[in-house]
């Protein structure tokens, strides 16, 4: 099928904390819907079938959970509710953004997915009631080619975001198409927890995602197109992601995702939003593609002088590494439970440090999650305080095998390259209770090979 996700540029709010008027707030929102129409447009013109839109694209960011009030739409959250915004906007009161939406898409004849705030009146005798009585949810709609509310799904793992309210329980919402069977979704922060992302996909078999999102990249192991292509080959899923461009704020990455290809947009330098158009396959069956039945060897053989162990502190946590020195050799660092190896051989060698790195813990810093992590990175510098640090290209080639005996089952593989461009491993999976990743000749200079688990029991 066609798919289409458009990276925005939001026209934001000057002044998001003041109390503003609707009609004024329809207004700024309305500057960003022309833009989305227009996408709309363009995506059809080019045969996509589906278009989505980043999360927070139409009313922006920084808001007050009073400040946003003017900027929320009603939406009911029921599947019972039969109601095509569009066509019916009589139905109900402040619909004025999913009304616009609902048009782009019958006018189109395209579905379309996007996020919006949304209110919910709630009776003061309900304990979970907010004193200004109401819940204020950040919300995805799906709508179909002919307009009608298709789903909702009110983001359940906020990310600071004190304007909103987490739903009592968390939404399972995905909704059918003619052309993918059926579509689950999710929003931002949610892709990096089981709940309800890991436990949709499982319990609904789903094998397409639509996934909005306002991220703001963090390397070497969570840039968006690099988590976003990980999720996709870990659960076998399509990912439709679009995500804000705000390069200030260190967002951009979006992109159509296959287990085995990807089309996507990283772009730190330029303002603007991108339009991204990809015919992707149906994915059916559960193949594993992860399972290759040729590993290479997974040797526990006694190391020869390992080089020295140092710490550095990567993405907030603090990393066990060893410097990764000459052109081939046999690695090995440990951190609690978890062992990293590595076997590598440097096509050329440059003047590069790379070091192996491990973790095993809970992270703490913008949210806590429990992380087990086995990463191969290209250092800032030369001097191992370097280890860890954001850094975006690199002229190394390196042929490797890493591994790892994960605790868990969901291992996230990365591969980044330089210029933040992806690529595929050529083998990976488990063998003998080891997750193993390997490749010989990257596309690009080698910025992070990562095996990324999370072991959400212990978050």
């Amino acid at each position: 099928y066609v798919a289409a996700v458009y990276e925005h540029e939001s026209i934001l709010s000057p002044t998001p904390a003041a109390l503003v008027e609707r009609r004024a707030a329809l207004e700024l929102m309305g500057r960003n819907l022309d833009i989305y129409e227009q996408q709309v447009l363009a995506a059809a013109r080019q045969g996509a079938q589906i278009i989505v839109f980043p999360e927070d694209g139409i009313h922006g960011f920084n808001f007050t959970r009073s400040s946003i009030y003017p900027y929320l739409d009603f939406v009911p959250h029921s599947r019972s509710v039969k109601w095509n915004p569009c066509r019916e906007p009589y139905l109900f009161n402040d619909t004025e953004v999913v009304q616009r939406l609902s048009c782009m898409a019958l006018k189109s004849k395209i579905f379309l997915v996007a996020n919006l705030g949304t209110k919910q009146p709630c009776e003061r005798s309900d304990p979970r009631c907010p004193p200004d009585g109401r819940f204020q949810f950040n919300t995805n709609v799906a709508l179909g080619a002919d307009g009608a509310l298709l789903a909702t799904y009110r983001k359940h793992n906020l990310y600071f975001e004190y304007a909103f309210d987490t739903p009592a329980e968390p939404d399972y919402a995905f909704f059918d198409t003619p052309f993918a069977g059926k579509v689950g979704m999710f929003t931002c922060f949610d892709i990096l927890f089981f709940e309800p992302a890991v436990n949709l996909i499982r319990q609904y078999n789903l094998k397409q995602i639509v996934y909005p999102t306002a991220w703001m990249n963090q390397l070497p192991l969570l840039s968006a197109v690099e988590f976003q292509q990980a999720f996709s080959t870990a659960f076998n899923v399509n990912i439709l992601a679009a995500n804000i461009h705000h390069p200030t704020l260190g967002m951009t990455g979006s992109g159509i995702y296959t287990p085995v290809k990807s089309f996507i947009y990283h772009n730190m330098e330029s303002y603007g939003g991108k339009l991204i158009v990809a015919e992707i396959p149906v994915i059916t069956a559960d193949y594993k593609t992860n399972l290759e039945k040729t590993p290479g060897r997974v040797s526990e053989k006694g190391k020869e002088q390992s080089p020295p162990s140092f710490y550095a502190e990567m993405m907030y946590d603090n990393f066990t590494f060893v410097p990764v020195w000459g052109e081939k050799g046999e690695l090995q660092v440990c951190a609690n439970s978890l062992c990293c190896y590595l076997n590598y051989q440097r096509t050329v060698l440059t003047d590069e440090l790379y070091a192996l790195g491990v973790f095993d813990g809970l992270h703490t810093v913008h949210g806590t999650y429990y992380v087990q992590a086995c990463a191969l990175v290209k250092c800032g510098g030369l001097s191992f305080s370097t280890c860890g640090q954001e850094v975006t290209d690199a002229t190394a080639l390196i042929d490797f095998q890493l591994w790892g005996n994960m605790s868990t089952p969901y291992i996230f593989p990365l591969l980044l390259t330089s210029g933040i461009t992806l690529d595929f491993a050529d083998h990976m999976g488990w063998k003998n209770n080891h997750y193993f990743l390997s490749k010989n000749r990257t596309s690009a200079g080698l910025l992070t090979a990562a095996l990324y688990g999370r072991w959400y029991e212990k978050d």
